[in-house]
């Protein structure tokens, strides 16, 4: 067997990712590594920031924050010295779509890491005084983030791209919207959101599968919610028909912060990969690819500058972010947009394509370096359907993207005539 094939078959696959799905909808999948004593559990619900009410954005985010300020057995300071005691971690985090978890624990204490979780998510309580103290911390948070010229960039920017579209809203609302959130609303967001359908968790680490699942089942399996709500279907996103910008003013600040874009593929849509591969030769490989090289190295125009592609259940956006001096801002956009009209007139080279598909495939092993990396892997997978042997057949996915489909995707989605263009600073 040569080299190369041995490092595919040690990738997860079929054979060695072992799916269940429980009667309460609940899908689990377990990978074994006996070469550590310790287990990392990854996944998600299907609730998120979709249900939040215009007049109470944040409210997702709220909740899903106060899950672990107390339960019906534990109050907050005892559930954290539970876990503490034996060295385990556990954290929550919403998002548009689901509310993901994850957590470690050594594989003797899988049973007490799930039995906590499982009171967590099914049997909070939302004491009034811990939702105060949280409250205060959001609306803190949110005081900053006012002053953040990259935060207020992003924000900006998806204001400008996703108008009239869910996905324009921000996540952790805003001080009147975390304000207007009662322990009430945290109470009903639990109650109608929280459920075990649709609900995925990946297990892996120094525990057999068939165990794996039998503690899984032990925690979960008799949760039912009938009232559990189905996620509001996304509206049709209306494109931008020309560029539009826009300024958040944030004053006194020697940053300003440059978001420029325009939308992107889903994560399933066929050119995701050759937008990924084109993304990475366009301001991610080496000292940030093109734009690194023209806007940073050449012009002397910013402190960073980069390019990414964030595609998930819906529209995704496919940006450059860039940090400059306020007198740079006109310069540093020009010269971007620049690069995006260069990107889609002249092919990749073949270089280009090729040094990124060696760094692609070269790369990701590392993501299966740790247990927590390989069950972020197994929930990636099932998210987004792709297969058991999705991360097997990955590096020929990734060989066969050509020049032209890097080109190709590139000119369906970048069009420097109709670009969000947000800045925020001075």
């Amino acid at each position: 067997m040569s080299k190369v094939k041995s490092n595919i078959n040690s990738l997860p696959g079929p054979e060695d990712i072992h799916r269940e799905v429980l009667s309460n909808g609940i899908t689990i999948l377990t990978r074994s590594n006996f070469n550590s004593p310790s287990v990392s559990i990854s996944g998600y619900l299907q609730t998120g920031s979709l249900f939040d009410p215009d007049e109470k954005l944040g409210l997702a985010d709220f909740a899903t924050s106060a899950l672990m300020r107390g339960t019906v057995k534990h109050s907050f300071d005892a559930l954290f010295n539970e876990l503490e005691s034996v060295g385990a971690s556990f954290g929550f985090d919403s998002g548009l779509h689901t509310t993901g978890f994850s957590g470690r624990a050594l594989a003797e204490d899988l049973s007490l890491l799930l039995g906590l979780f499982s009171e967590v998510v099914r049997h909070p309580i939302f004491p009034a005084d811990e939702v105060e103290k949280l409250r205060n911390q959001l609306l803190t948070g949110l005081a900053i983030r006012l002053q953040d010229t990259s935060d207020m960039a992003d924000i900006t920017f998806d204001e400008i791209l996703y108008a009239g579209h869910p996905y324009s809203r921000s996540e952790d609302g805003n001080p009147d919207t975390i304000k207007a959130i009662t322990r009430d609303d945290l109470v009903g967001y639990h109650k109608f959101g929280f459920g075990p359908r649709g609900m995925v968790i990946s297990v892996v680490g120094a525990v057999e599968p068939k165990k794996a699942i039998d503690l899984v089942h032990r925690a979960l399996g008799d949760w039912k919610n009938p009232k559990q709500r189905e996620l509001p279907p996304l509206p049709e996103l209306k494109i931008l028909d020309e560029t539009v910008t826009r300024h958040f003013k944030i004053a006194e600040k020697s940053q300003a912060d440059i978001v420029i874009g325009s939308n992107g593929p889903r994560r399933k849509d066929p050119e995701y990969m050759a937008a990924s591969l084109g993304n990475s030769i366009l301001g991610q490989f080496g000292m940030m690819g093109r734009v690194g090289e023209s806007v940073r190295e050449k012009a002397g125009l910013a402190y960073y500058v980069y390019s990414s592609l964030s595609a998930g259940v819906g529209p995704g956006a496919w940006t450059v972010n860039a940090g400059v001096n306020p007198a740079n801002v006109k310069k540093a956009s020009d010269l971007i947009i620049k690069e995006l009209k260069r990107f889609i007139k002249e092919p990749v080279t073949d270089e280009e394509l090729s040094d990124s598909q060696a760094n692609f495939i070269g790369r990701l092993p590392l993501a299966f370096e740790s247990n927590g990396g390989v069950a972020a892997s197994l929930v990636n997978i099932e998210r987004y359907d792709l297969g058991l042997d999705y991360y097997r057949r990955y590096p020929d996915l990734v060989r066969k993207v050509t020049v032209a489909d890097v080109l190709e995707a590139a000119r369906k989605y970048l069009d420097p005539k109709r670009l969000a263009v947000a800045t925020a600073g001075p």
